[in-house]
């Protein structure tokens, strides 16, 4: 065990759970309810909430995933980058002001289920059941790619067993969300979020220099062709489209995520979300150029070193981080606190996917409590008892999402984040952009685009994945298509929707 890089990977531990007995002790001391555990009682600032909602975006695949895709690959798999930048430029420019004006008139809602109910002003259950559905499954699997990236961090790190890393990781994660609520989510998410840009954007620096120092011995490798060539076959073919096509397609998914969604919900006014949404683009952007930079620089600075085998490649940034500072500690004589700085740095992953599994697991825990639990089973559950029941949940997810992570069939870290990405933006996408934005929409017409987007999304992975076009696309489509004309065939909604739909468009406190 590299005991300068355990003490650091440790203090990060500590003080992620610091931040969850601190808002833990804190909500015993103000009597936190329902809205407060699930929401931050809708007071959070500008700068929490745009890192907030980057962080938890950005899981461990940003520093794995993707950096190691486009070493392997090369250019052609920056479509992803794009596809992500358009897609969340447009939710915080265009969904977040409207859908934070609009949850608070749609009956103050603190759930995206809860929202699509209130909006039509019904005491209909369907669409609470069916996103709690869809939920609590798919959270499952995104909870498992946040775990298994923690996994892998430990054992490349320490050569701690990874069952043994997750369940670590699966207990202060838990624990941190279990007593803080939304509040220690979004703090630690915040600190989590500063911590992964200032390493994503430090180490491609440091490479170079050392790749341009003296010392430096150029690592053997062969640069694959079409390496630099946007069309990752070099040429106008199904192959180049596909991916193309499938890259763009993953800027769909910002419009149907829960846990990016709700934190629209949280901003305190409307002052604060336009500094959001210039700091949370911000960030977005440097996050994603060095992103880039960190696959293509790293397949100069590892040469070859990470081809081999299956899955090698998403080590990328923790071979790099540790290369780079070892030479810095050998060179300097100070080898054990640049192993210290390198822990730091190893931290941005743990910082990565434990943004998002605490986001995740929250978000399953307010759908489970407020729109299945409260409506469904005590309907006088008390303000106190509600955070309980949305605590058992995150128990039961985090516990499911190890053995999925455990699993001998699992099929890694961008397999799973792609599934759970895919299954969300499908299924409340399309339905989310037509309740902010279309006013012919009806309850029948969003329960039918959450079905088929969520079911034509779930049935293209299954048989139609030999196409090489990423399955949100067809059930984005399927979703759009479910909803506008399923409500174009059911009676239009009531003078009092209109009313909502037209006073959350208006600019407002």
């Amino acid at each position: 065990m590299n005991i300068p890089e355990f003490s650091a990977l440790l203090c990060y531990f500590l003080l992620v759970l610091g931040i969850g007995i601190y808002f833990f002790m804190k909500g015993r001391k103000t009597g936190g309810n329902e809205k407060e555990y699930f929401l931050g009682g809708r007071q959070m600032n500008g700068w929490v909430t745009a890192l907030s909602a980057g962080a938890s975006d950005m899981s461990a695949w940003v520093l794995m995933g993707l950096p190691g895709s486009i070493y392997l690959y090369g250019m052609g798999h920056v479509w992803i980058a794009i596809g992500l930048l358009l897609g969340t430029v447009t939710a915080w420019l265009k969904v977040a002001p409207t859908l934070r004006r609009y949850s608070i008139v749609a009956g103050d809602a603190i759930t995206i289920p809860q929202f699509l109910t209130r909006r039509f002003r019904t005491e209909r259950k369907g669409i609470l059941v069916i996103s709690a559905a869809v939920f609590v499954l798919t959270y499952c699997v995104y909870t498992a790619s946040s775990l298994y990236a923690c996994g892998t961090l430990f054992n490349t790190v320490l050569g701690m067993d990874p069952r043994t890393a997750m369940i670590i990781a699966s207990i202060v994660i838990v624990i941190y969300t279990f007593l803080g609520g939304f509040n220690a989510v979004c703090w630690t998410d915040f600190f989590q979020g500063l911590l992964m840009l200032g390493a994503l954007m430090l180490i491609p620096v440091m490479a170079v220099c050392m790749m341009n120092s003296a010392g430096f011995t150029p690592v053997a490798g062969t640069i694959p062709e079409n390496y630099y060539n946007l069309l990752s076959s070099g040429k106008a073919d199904w192959k180049s489209f596909s991916d193309i096509l499938s890259g763009l397609g993953w800027g769909l998914g910002y419009f149907g995520m829960p846990h990016i969604l709700i934190r629209y919900f949280s901003v305190r006014s409307e002052k604060e979300m336009r500094k959001s949404q210039i700091i949370g683009c911000t960030w977005f952007v440097l996050i994603l150029i060095a992103t880039c930079a960190v696959g293509l620089i790293g397949r100069k600075f590892l040469g070859d070193k990470l081809v081999q085998p299956q899955d090698a490649n998403t080590l990328i940034f923790i071979d790099m981080v540790r290369e780079v500072f070892y030479w810095i500690g050998n060179n300097l004589g100070i080898i054990t606190i640049a192993a210290f700085f390198a822990g730091i740095l190893l931290s941005a992953i743990l910082a990565a996917a434990m943004s998002t599994a605490d986001s995740q697991l929250l978000a399953s825990a307010s759908a489970f409590a407020s729109d299945l639990y409260k409506p469904l089973c005590r309907k006088n559950a008390s303000d106190r008892e509600m955070p309980w029941a949305g605590r058992i949940i995150v128990l039961v997810i985090a516990i499911v999402a190890f053995f999925i992570a455990a699993s001998p069939t699992c099929q890694g870290l961008m397999q799973l984040v792609a599934c759970a990405w895919g299954a969300f933006g499908a299924a409340f996408g399309p339905v989310m952009l037509l309740a902010l934005f279309w006013k012919r929409l009806t309850y029948a017409g969003a329960m039918a685009g959450i079905i088929a987007g969520f079911a034509i999304d779930a049935l293209w992975y299954a048989f139609l994945s030999w196409t090489a076009v990423y399955e949100i696309i067809p059930g984005f489509i399927a979703g759009t298509i479910a909803a506008a004309v399923i409500s174009l065939l059911t009676p239009e909604p009531d003078k009092e929707i209109i009313d909502d739909f037209e006073a959350a468009r208006k600019e407002q406190d």
